[in-house]
């Protein structure tokens, strides 16, 4: 498999640093081909004879869409897995469940690594990661220790400096969209009458109070809003919801397939074969909706997806970035004849895009104190504006600055029964023009997704 020039680049500074610091942090955003570039780190280090690698995952799904992706970038490399069923180390690489390699008797079984990979490295201090860790470094002091993730700033603000030393690069969303390697974000932000409520529900230690939510999200009327948004928008794109408890989940799932569209209800409680034939039905096209609870979040890469829904909010920005990200990779024609996808529906019926806005983050190792409303930005006088003409050009700004421009952002105020959508549209290049549908007051604030316009 050949990497594109800024994977090929990711994967030069990664192993570079790794020979400098024995350790490094790289980041990318979700679609960019973070396991097709953590193999690529390990293929090369596993060049070396008798060389072993670990790559850690903390989910069934990630360890087995690591393990295929690994095989295809280095396909002479043997591979083998360590997790409740199958505990074995006779490969080059072994691919690893951190539940069940933390576990003591497994510790002390582990052989001597010279390299050992994370994967969703933002996990990387928890307990049970450090247990592995500071075995693999006691194996063997002079071990590289790698990880790679999309949303390195984790919720609870705590620093990943303790394991990583280093950035070795950092991949932004901006770029992938401008490559055309990632699709943009096209967000409505649809008010049912429950911000207010939103706003008010409380934080508990991991996220907002989901039970609370479910309270205020998990209404008939409400469910049935959802569903005529989602036809009226996306009824013909592959769509994951994402839902506040399994009750709320199982509610939304019973009212889609009643009202005609075959929807599959995935949460953590499933056993694993059946949650694997549920998600088979939304992958071969018999159903069109998944309707999840926390399952889907990270790691999941069924490219059709072009929608998705947001019925709960999020206390952490990286878990926001997550969801919408689902959605966002773009479709290989060779593995899906047929498939056209410009970009992603996200229909948020919550309070996510509000709090957080860009999907850009800036890296900070050595952690934060919050993790929640989006920063502000004084915004450039050449993008301040009044749209006056109806329908017509708000902001024209050179198709150089667009890395720029998704850094800065716009948030649109909502005036009466507006909701606001943002997009991104190239109306043709070198050119990146902003329309929108009203003649409301447009404010630039510096705190929202990609480029906006507003839509009834």
């Amino acid at each position: 498999m050949i990497l594109r020039p800024r994977q090929a680049l990711l994967v030069q500074r990664t192993l570079a640093a790794l020979g400098e610091h024995g350790n490094t942090l790289a980041v990318a955003p979700t679609g960019s081909g973070k396991t097709v570039m953590l193999s690529a780190v390990a293929g090369s280090i596993l060049a070396e004879p008798d060389a072993k690698a670990c790559i850690l995952a903390h989910r069934t799904e990630l360890t087995g869409q690591n393990r295929s992706k690994f095989e295809r970038v280095n396909p002479r490399l043997k591979t083998s897995v360590f997790d409740a069923n199958e505990k074995s180390w006779a490969g080059n690489a072994t691919f690893a469940m951190v539940q069940t390699l933390s576990r003591g008797a497994n510790l002390e079984q582990m052989p001597t690594l010279d390299l050992l990979i994370i994967d969703e490295a933002h996990h990387a201090v928890s307990p049970s990661y450090r247990d592995v860790i500071e075995q693999v470094l006691v194996k063997n002091p002079k071990a590289a220790i790698c990880g790679l993730t999309a949303t390195p700033n984790r919720g609870d603000g705590k620093g990943l400096r303790e394991v990583f030393s280093n950035l070795a690069d950092q991949i932004t969303l901006g770029e992938m969209i401008a490559s055309g390697h990632l699709v943009p974000p096209r967000t409505y932000v649809i008010d049912v009458g429950t911000q207010d409520a939103l706003r008010k529900v409380r934080r508990t230690a991991t996220d907002f109070d989901m039970n609370e939510v479910a309270s205020i999200l998990n209404k008939t009327l409400i469910t049935e809003s959802v569903i005529t948004n989602w036809k009226a928008k996306a009824s013909d794109r592959k769509t994951i919801v994402f839902c506040s408890t399994v009750e709320h989940a199982s509610d939304v799932c019973k009212a889609f397939n009643q009202a005609g569209v075959h929807a599959v209800l995935i949460h953590g409680e499933l056993p694993d074969a059946e949650r694997k034939e549920r998600l088979a039905s939304y992958e071969t096209g018999r159903a069109q909706v998944v309707v999840n609870v926390a399952v889907l979040t990270e790691g999941y890469d069924y490219t059709p997806t072009s929608c998705v829904v947001l019925l709960r909010p999020s206390s952490y920005k990286s878990t926001f970035i997550q969801m919408v990200g689902r959605g966002l990779r773009t479709v290989d024609p060779q593995e899906f004849p047929g498939v056209v996808k410009t970009d992603c529906i996200v229909l948020d019926f919550g309070t996510a895009s509000l709090m957080h806005g860009a999907l850009e983050q800036e890296v900070n190792l050595n952690g934060h104190d919050h993790d929640g409303d989006a920063p502000t930005k004084d915004c450039p006088e050449s993008l301040k504006g009044r749209h006056a003409d109806g329908v017509g050009q708000f902001a024209h700004i050179p198709f150089g600055a667009l890395t720029q421009f998704l850094d800065w952002g716009f948030l649109l105020e909502q005036h009466g029964d507006y909701s606001f959508t943002r997009a991104m549209r190239y109306e043709g290049l070198p050119d990146l023009t902003v329309r929108a549908a009203s003649k409301a007051d447009l404010r630039v604030s510096g705190q929202a997704l990609n480029l906006v316009s507003l839509t009834r």
